[in-house]
């Protein structure tokens, strides 16, 4: 059993899935995987479940039984991964959108640095996205850009997905307390994060839109975000958070 958890929420990910499955146990960093699928008409759990023979004790899947939400399907896997004895957690898409390659950047920059919870991020030096309409840059740049000035987080990308969670932070923060069940989970997950004093670390990656398959991203997605960061950050002012550090 390795230390690491890599968690890959599915819907309608055949195209990807097996590719991605071998490719993350093709690194010279052992991780295990647990694919959570929500249901997905195409066929994407029955390939994860034929790939488990291959892999036994190293692929897992939970399957739910429809579209119930980003943030449930992690806050499902990190349950999961507190049962057992996982010290890092880390989220990461099915569609190579995130280089698994990374995966290994982002375990050694947490053990470099001591960082509780490290970023994969497209904006921390310049702007890293390839294949993106330039309106969809702009509108995930800036949304960046608008958490940061609302919360005062010093995190230049607070939307991420590919990031890796040190097991104590998991613990902490109140994962059955998160609001949202969007993209805006990615933002409140960070926020809880700083507020509680943990250590963050932003780590450089080249975000390369998907191939195969469609983009579940919409810009009703950036708007809740958007909307819900000044309920956030109204809600912290009446909020005590035990720092950690």
């Amino acid at each position: 059993m390795s230390d690491s958890l890599v968690v890959i929420p599915t819907y309608n990910e055949k195209e990807n899935i097996e590719r991605i499955i071998r490719k993350v146990f093709s690194l010279p960093k052992q991780f295990d995987l647990l694919i959570v699928d929500d249901g997905s008409p195409d066929g994407t759990a029955a390939i994860v479940k034929k790939l488990q023979q291959e892999f036994a004790n190293r692929l897992h899947i939970e399957e739910r039984t429809g579209k119930l939400g980003l943030g449930t399907a992690y806050i499902h896997s990190f349950h999961w991964a507190l049962k057992r004895s996982y010290d890092f957690v880390f989220e990461m898409d099915a569609d190579f959108s995130h280089n698994p390659e990374d995966l290994v950047n982002l375990y050694n920059c947490a053990i470099e640095q001591e960082a509780d919870l490290v970023i994969g991020s497209r904006y921390v030096k310049g702007v890293n996205v390839v294949n993106w309409p330039i309106g969809r840059v702009l509108m995930s740049y800036y949304a960046s850009v608008y958490v940061r000035t609302v919360t005062g987080m010093p995190i230049h990308d607070s939307t991420a997905g590919f990031v890796c969670y040190r097991r104590k932070v998991l613990e902490t923060i109140g994962i059955d307390n998160i609001s949202f069940k969007g993209y805006a989970f990615q933002i409140e997950m960070k926020f809880k994060t700083w507020k509680h004093g943990f250590k963050i670390q932003e780590f450089p990656i080249i975000f390369t839109d998907r191939r195969e398959g469609n983009s579940k991203m919409s810009g009703g997605i950036f708007k809740e975000a958007l909307i819900g960061v000044m309920s956030m950050k109204i809600k912290s002012w009446f909020t005590t958070y035990k720092k950690v550090n």
